[in-house]
């Protein structure tokens, strides 16, 4: 099992493949930019360079980047969806600095335009920014479905998928928070949720989850996050999606409210668990 939690990209790749060693980390996932805002930091081919080496001497699993949460593709405003297309057009040249990782985005909200509409605003944007020569892989994250965001439903993201032209470079991030409160019983049902993932989308699809407990109940549409153990769906519930035999090798990101003692102590008792092993 590969995990990690979201580390600052202030002082480089080098200082966060550190903090992930510190922490008991072999993976971890990083904003390309200030979650709030545009502004990129410049990237720095040495502090790549020795990040590289450190992550291949300690056995580090993939990496996941996460897209600003100001980035709406299927904004009702020209402007707004320009402003994602030019961020994420720049992502992806950013990443392959470290190829073969993957771009983690929420799919969006469409405003009052309609789910239908929204899904062809999101899936034409991606047409034109993903090529077949990037090593990158876009995951859509799975939605808690509040408000008018596209992707509380695994029909939407698959619907995406299906107008995307080069699929080997299209995949979703599931985040257990999310699923929860979009109304998906991975408390009392994993098993037939994951089956569900794999009739609708496609379980080949799935390459990264966001491990988070949540403050609100089942089908809430809120998108609250907990540490684990401290909400709705408890430590077993996410005991069990982490060693889940479908589920293995994908890397597993903490977005817990946590300071690095706290992801040190959250990364320990998954690893430490009775379902390790077995």
């Amino acid at each position: 099992m590969y995990v990690g939690c979201h580390l600052s990209s202030v002082k480089g790749f080098e200082n966060m493949g550190s903090e992930a060693l510190k922490i008991g980390a072999d993976t971890f996932q990083f904003f390309t930019r200030n979650p709030r805002g545009g502004k990129a930091k410049e990237i720095n081919a040495s502090d790549v360079e020795r990040f590289l080496a450190l992550a291949e001497g300690n056995g580090f699993g993939k990496l996941v980047a996460h897209a600003p949460y100001t980035l709406n593709p299927c904004s009702e405003t020209d402007r707004v969806r320009a402003f994602a297309y030019e961020c994420m057009s720049d992502d992806m040249r950013r990443m392959e600095y470290i190829p073969g990782n993957y771009y983690n985005f929420h799919p969006g909200s469409h405003v009052g335009q309609g789910v239908k509409k929204g899904i062809e605003l999101i899936s034409d944007l991606l047409n034109r920014i993903i090529t077949p020569q990037q090593s990158t892989v876009i995951l859509l994250e799975t939605m808690a479905g509040k408000g008018s965001e596209i992707g509380g439903r695994f029909e939407e993201l698959r619907k995406i998928i299906d107008r995307v032209e080069i699929k080997d470079k299209i995949g979703v991030c599931l985040d257990t928070c999310h699923v929860n409160d979009a109304g998906y019983d991975i408390v009392k049902n994993l098993d037939g949720v994951l089956k569900e993932f794999d009739d609708v989308i496609g379980i080949d699809r799935l390459h990264v989850l966001h491990i988070n407990d949540s403050l609100n109940t089942l089908g809430a549409h809120k998108d609250r996050h907990a540490k684990i153990g401290e909400g709705q769906i408890g430590l077993e519930a996410i005991l069990r999606v982490v060693y889940h035999p479908q589920l293995q090798g994908l890397p597993c990101i903490l977005e817990t409210p946590n300071d690095l003692e706290g992801y040190e102590k959250e990364i320990a008792l998954l690893r430490q668990s009775q379902y390790s092993k077995k």
